[in-house]
């Protein structure tokens, strides 16, 4: 359990440990804590006297890269599982499902799917909740979303490994500060290691309570979007570019926008004023195609929520753009 400054949640999040239907004598959590400045570590410290399975590590690179490692590298089990430090387990059957599933599968690795939809939810996130499940919403080749079970990519929803796949592949690259498990999973693809996928293994997470923590979030994965095709161009698809693409362009459109008035009668005018009006076609259609599937989601999940769409949308796609735009100049920099 990787965590940093997760004061508000984790005495929650290990109860809900705690409280699995199988032996205590035969799981250990290794809490990383990345130098919290708040009472995660006292908590967690409390927590581990009264449970001596919790193990609290220290994890100076501060980054989840560094801490799932720390737990990879120190653990004693066959069977390791990364679970954040706020999330929501919904029953008391998960290690059980987690063993069941290795048997059956004889995987090396399991997926999980992990909506955005636990109790207790403001309203602003059950909206992030719906936006981020639908079709624009998130990465199409995504099962994060899905109720599939079988054998499958570990690429966007990988999280369970026998020990093995440590002495094959290594362990996680510490340079990323998101996508780190997307780029581990990537290299557990690649060495031809078998991934299962079942609905029991099920985690729910909480979405970002504002859009400002929500951008920041889309931010960090498009920096992390960024670092993983670098590493392994052979993965650059249009899923990786299309946020890009359009904050780009957008910036471009205003700019045109803003410049047009003083290049009036210049030669540069006519051919200027065609490629304005094709990227406000573009954008406009952009624009249309956002508040349809906001009138189509408010249509089955609720009008309160169809205000917020809109917004919630922008700013994912823009704050993914912002990201790899931000990590593509910053390493041209360097």
């Amino acid at each position: 359990m990787p965590v940093r400054n997760e004061a508000r949640f984790i005495r929650k999040t290990l109860d809900q440990l705690f409280a699995q239907d199988y032996p205590i004598d035969r799981y250990e959590i290794i809490v990383s804590d990345g130098e919290s400045i708040d009472e995660t570590r006292t908590i967690v410290r409390e927590i581990s006297q009264i449970h001596p399975q919790v193990i609290l590590m220290d994890n100076p690179g501060q980054l989840p890269s560094s801490g799932r490692n720390i737990g990879f590298r120190n653990g004693k089990g066959d069977i390791f599982i990364v679970i954040d430090g706020h999330c929501y387990i919904p029953d008391d059957q998960y290690f059980k499902a987690v063993v069941r599933c290795f048997e059956k599968s004889q995987a090396d690795c399991l997926g999980r799917p992990q909506p955005l939809d636990p109790p207790d939810l403001t309203p602003f996130q059950r909206a992030v909740a719906l936006a981020r499940a639908s079709r624009i919403g998130h990465s199409g080749d995504s099962l994060i979303y899905s109720t599939f079970e079988g054998y499958n990519s570990p690429v966007s929803n990988g999280f369970a490994y026998k020990k093995g796949v440590f002495q094959k592949i290594g362990y996680l690259d510490e340079t990323f500060d998101a996508c780190e498990d997307v780029e581990f999973n990537y290299r557990v693809k690649k060495a031809g290691l078998k991934c299962y996928m079942s609905p029991d293994l099920t985690i729910k997470y909480y979405p970002r309570e504002n859009l400002n923590g929500l951008f920041r979030q889309m931010s960090r994965y498009g920096q992390g979007r960024f670092k993983f095709v670098r590493k392994h161009p052979e993965t650059l698809n249009l899923n990786q570019v299309v946020p890009t693409l359009l904050l780009s362009g957008f910036i471009l459109l205003l700019f045109l926008g803003i410049c047009l008035p003083f290049l009036s009668g210049g030669p540069m005018w006519t051919p200027m004023m065609a490629f304005f009006y094709g990227l406000l076609l573009i954008y406009s259609l952009y624009f249309s195609m956002i508040i349809v599937e906001s009138i189509h989601l408010g249509l089955k999940k609720g009008w309160v929520f169809f205000p917020l769409f809109p917004f919630i949308f922008y700013c994912i796609h823009f704050g993914l753009g912002y990201g790899f735009i931000k990590e593509a100049m910053g390493h041209k920099g360097r």
